[in-house]
């Protein structure tokens, strides 16, 4: 148990950030890989609509990096490995950025960076409004990511602005569902997903709350 321990000790302090930063960035690694077989003319996973392609697997990556960044707080409470909060931030941050290139990919191929036709969209498609409007809660979020925002702004204020994580990603489980075509397997996992997630919030809020009430009761 103890070499264990130190094992885990040593792996949180030295190797859990490089790790988990490799592992963000592997999903660019093989778009532009992807990309670069493309251009050279060689064979890739893009299928007959490349640019498709892209900014659904752009949307995809962003939504599972923001669902594995509330699994953080569950997986430190079941296991008792506070180390993996390192990380959090990080995570979330990834999210954000993939959110940010997929709104690029579509927004510039898609529309060819044209504002009025962005806002049409937004105004005429439900999957793009639901999308934007994750994307827009998602900023500030990002733009306080860091220790020393969290310091300018107080920790209990930091605490309720990223609350907002849970209704933008409901937000963003939405946008995917309604962009699918047709009964897809993937958005309802997503929900499950954050259903779950969410639930083990609300039980992580309500229990000890119920537990003091039955403790004044009896």
């Amino acid at each position: 148990m103890a070499q264990r321990s130190d094992f885990l000790r040593t792996f949180g302090r030295h190797w859990l950030k490089p790790l988990v930063l490799i592992a963000l960035l592997l999903p660019f690694a093989w778009i532009a890989g992807q990309w670069a077989l493309l251009f050279a003319g060689m064979e890739h996973s893009l299928g007959f609509e490349p640019v498709a392609a892209t900014h659904h697997f752009l949307g995809q990556t962003a939504l599972r990096i923001l669902l594995i960044s509330l699994m953080v707080t569950p997986f430190r409470d079941l296991t008792r490995w506070a180390p993996i909060m390192q990380v959090r931030r990080r995570i979330g941050l990834a999210a954000f950025w993939y959110a940010l290139l997929h709104l690029l990919a579509y927004f510039g191929a898609d529309l060819f960076f044209s504002l009025p036709a962005l806002w049409e969209d937004i105004l005429e498609r439900t999957y793009i409004t639901f999308g934007m409007a994750a994307l827009i809660l998602l900023v500030p979020l990002a733009i306080t990511s860091f220790n020393f925002m969290i310091k300018r702004m107080g920790i209990e204020r930091w605490r309720q602005l990223h609350f907002l994580v849970y209704p933008l990603a409901i937000l963003a489980v939405t946008h995917h569902f309604f962009a699918e075509r047709g009964f897809q397997l993937g958005p309802i996992i997503h929900g499950a997903i954050l259903v779950l997630l969410i639930g083990w919030r609300v039980w992580k809020y309500a229990e000890p709350r119920l537990a003091a009430r039955r403790e004044a009761t009896s």
